[in-house]
């Protein structure tokens, strides 16, 4: 004899035993998909945050070798070498005759979902005197 609620309502169904179970691994489904997704999304921001500190440093530090006097290809090695210290990659950097220097990285990103490559964070950045109008 089963027992249900009182007044012999709610009596259990044998189709439904066991729904409860796939209800909560559906549920834990859903709640570690948007977690894994949310880890992807900050891993992201956190990649972007690290090329774009790392470009405005490296554009700095070559615009300043510019400014030294140093040659183009001398004001991009100073870039390169303070971009890699920053945990980022250098992608291009080039200097204009008014002393100013652009400056290119990208900054891998820490999570990587299966299917989605190894994405990159990318970042420019011009240092120099302002430009002229």
């Amino acid at each position: 004899m089963r027992r249900g609620a009182p007044g012999g309502r709610g009596r259990y169904r044998r189709g439904e035993r066991g729904s409860g179970t796939v209800l909560a691994l559906a549920a834990i489904g859903v709640v570690l998909i948007v977690l894994v997704g949310g880890l992807a999304l900050a891993s992201a921001v956190v990649a972007t945050h690290r090329a774009r500190a790392a470009v405005d440093l490296a554009a700095l530090a070559a615009a300043t070798a510019v400014q030294g006097g140093a040659t183009t290809a001398q004001a991009c090695a100073r870039a390169a070498a303070v971009t890699v210290a920053n945990d980022a990659r250098p992608s291009a950097c080039s200097v204009s005759v008014d002393g100013s220097a652009r400056v290119v990285v990208t900054a891998p990103v820490g999570l990587v979902l299966p299917g989605f490559g190894a994405p990159r964070a990318r970042a420019t950045a011009r240092a120099g005197p302002a430009p002229s109008e």
